[in-house]
């Protein structure tokens, strides 16, 4: 999400990137494929995803918050990208989700002499001059989460962004009883992605489900990136409107923080929360009942991809409907109708107590 979102520490057994350097050590993070038996291969990459010329390039990942778990395991992803191919690929990102912070970092990597810069946005409207200046260098510019940004060569998203909003309506009505008063949450009302998850929920549930109504106000509520204030605004909201039974999450700091504020006011079973949220960090709170249902896609997967999309730009191939990045949910891109740069894979997945122990990240 993507949207947007967002997911806090996740498992002990990820590697939390610290300081805006993130994990990168003196070489720039670089990976290697002799070094492939020391990186995690949590990606099925086709072979097609693993070849391609393998000159001296150099791709650098810039996320929202180098500490948060969602980045941690995408930037295992880029370093299988170049353990497999022998890339000089690797990610970096602020201490904390802060669009000034992150324009920094990207400002630092441009003048690094990469090839390519794959961003996934906190703000893309202030990410927008910065990505110029990339360009104007010849830099290639891939965004994630990062659809309404002007100055790229392409926007890979995992998925239709109004379609992964109605995705998460459908589980959330479902968890309702298709019944009841619900209200949204975004990390930020800048961020384009989960907003627009938001919008496709709310457009989901008023073209199908007129058992559930929209709160009037707040309609939207701001989580800031953070599981303690998803968890404060959370209380705030159902102390003020007891008639709300349902919350839509987008970030993935979202869902555990609304989950323990329904635990807290004893409102399990009564009051649900359904959106984008990280196995490892949600998995305690699905098997008791605080979160019937995370909605996510892999960002170890959705880093490999932005990886695989930059070489085939730099190697002089054409991305257009039907490309294939050799990667399960990335096989058969979609080209937006609206916007030529922007291209979509199908990667969403729900997980509830029935299936959270198949997944370990």
């Amino acid at each position: 999400m993507k949207g947007s979102k967002k997911f806090a520490a996740v498992a002990a057994g990820l590697m939390l990137c610290l300081g805006v350097m993130g994990c990168g050590g003196g070489d720039g993070g670089k990976q290697t494929a002799s070094s492939g038996s020391e990186v995690k291969q949590v990606v099925d990459a086709s072979e097609a995803a693993k070849q391609g010329d393998k000159k001296d390039w150099k791709i650098a990942v810039v996320v929202k918050d180098s500490s948060n778990g969602w980045f941690a395991r995408m930037e295992e992803g880029v370093n299988q990208f170049a353990a497999d191919t022998g890339i000089n690929a690797y990610q970096k990102g602020p201490v904390a989700t802060d669009a000034a912070q992150q324009v920094q970092v990207i400002q630092d990597v441009i003048n690094q002499d990469i090839q390519a810069l794959c961003v996934v946005p906190v703000d893309p409207a202030a990410c927008d001059p910065v990505l110029k200046e990339a360009r104007d260098k010849g830099i290639i510019v891939i965004t994630h989460e990062g659809s309404t940004c002007k100055n790229v060569d392409y926007d890979l998203e995992a998925f239709n962004n109004a379609g992964y909003g109605a995705f998460i309506m459908d589980k959330l009505q479902e968890s309702m009883g298709g019944k009841g008063i619900y209200t949204t949450m975004v990390a930020h009302l800048t961020n384009a992605s989960q907003n627009e998850w938001a919008n496709g929920a709310v457009a989901e549930q008023e073209a199908k489900y007129p058992g559930l109504k929209l709160l009037d106000n707040p309609k939207r509520v701001e989580s800031e990136n953070n599981s303690e204030k998803a968890y404060q605004v959370a209380k705030e909201v159902l102390k003020s409107h007891p008639e709300v039974t349902g919350f839509v999450g987008t970030s993935s700091m979202d869902t555990p923080g609304v989950a323990r504020a329904i635990n807290e006011l004893g409102l399990k079973g009564k009051v649900f929360v359904v959106g984008t949220g990280m196995p490892n960090e949600c998995r305690s709170l699905i098997k008791d009942g605080s979160l019937s249902y995370i909605t996510l896609w892999d960002p170890a997967e959705a880093g490999y991809a932005m990886c695989v999309m930059a070489r085939r730009v730099l190697e002089g191939k054409p991305i257009e409907n039907g490309t294939d990045l050799g990667l399960k949910s990335y096989s058969k891109l979609i080209v937006s109708k609206e916007n030529p740069h922007l291209f979509m894979g199908a990667g969403w997945i729900a997980i509830n107590k029935d299936n959270v122990d198949n997944y370990n990240f």
